[in-house]
């Protein structure tokens, strides 16, 4: 199974997070999940964590890092995490090739 990815702005958007709560963690890096919910099924969760629990996945790019549960990377094989921004909206996005469907926010897929 392929591991997930992220963009160089992702990378650099999860370094300045955790640049503002860097006294708080020892080991930052952003948690990536699915849970169930949502319009079309699952819904994408980021937070910020203090290092990965037992069983997860460590992705690093240009010194950040994603942390997976082997659930969620399931569904995020071959996936992308990318930082966008807009004026309506901002924020981490998932490119995901296995998503059958999603809604209209972007934030809910089916699979």
């Amino acid at each position: 199974m392929s591991k997930l990815a992220m963009t160089d702005k992702a990378a650099e958007k999860i370094l300045e997070f955790v640049a503002k709560d860097s006294k708080k963690l020892q080991e930052p890096g952003l948690r990536v999940r699915l849970t169930g919910g949502g319009c079309s099924g699952y819904m994408y969760q980021y937070s910020l964590d203090d290092g990965p629990a037992e069983g997860d996945e460590v992705i690093e790019h240009n010194g950040a890092r994603l942390f997976v549960d082997k659930k969620s990377l399931f569904f995020l094989a071959n996936s992308v995490v990318d930082y966008a921004e807009s004026l309506m909206n901002s924020g981490f996005r998932v490119q995901n090739p296995n998503a059958k469907g999603a809604c209209g926010c972007g934030e809910s897929v089916s699979f």
